[in-house]
């Protein structure tokens, strides 16, 4: 299914010759990838947990995200509330727009289900980008803290790893 389709750019549901793409793409920007991620997150989307979604800009896959029906993590698990899943975008496609456009659609789909919509994002500079990005989309941190490996984080603990698990959830309210 096509979601928004301009002159460059279309954003549609994830298709298996999109697994093998991402994975060559962000190995080459360093990342240390498993192609059988891509597998899975296509396997829950046909099993309706999630809508796995591609951005497709000039013809290449450039960035992708989740968009699950309902939180299985952090302080939203169980709450009914839809959770954005592992938005990114290629370093090479990233200041094109193209990621604002991902996030509109994967709120609209978000906005079927629920007037609210949460996600985590990373701590660590990596993820800089994104966390401006969604305060800039009027996402707010939900007042839990910061959470590690899906456990939230008591003061005066000690988080030994920053790594992608070290996140603060935020969530936005969605127009119906």
């Amino acid at each position: 299914m096509i979601y928004y389709q301009d002159a460059e750019l279309i954003i549609r549901n994830m298709e298996p010759s999109d697994a093998q793409a991402f994975f060559d793409e962000y190995t080459a920007q360093g990342w240390h990838e498993d192609i059988n991620y891509y597998h899975m997150r296509m396997r829950e989307a046909a099993e309706g947990k999630c809508v796995a979604l591609t951005a497709v800009y000039q013809g290449g896959p450039a960035g992708s995200v989740y968009v699950y029906f309902t939180a299985q993590e952090g302080p939203f698990k169980g709450k009914g509330v839809p959770i954005i899943v592992d938005f990114g975008v290629l370093k090479k496609y990233q200041r094109k727009g193209i990621g604002n456009r991902l996030m509109d659609v994967a709120e609209q789909i978000a906005a079927r289900r629920s007037d609210r919509v949460c996600l985590g994002v990373g701590l660590c500079e990596p993820y800089g980008t994104a966390q401006r990005m969604y305060v800039k989309r009027g996402y707010i941190p939900d007042g839990s803290g910061v959470w590690y490996q899906d456990k939230q984080c008591v003061q005066y603990e000690t988080v030994c790893t920053v790594d992608d698990d070290l996140v603060l959830y935020l969530s936005k309210q969605l127009q119906g």
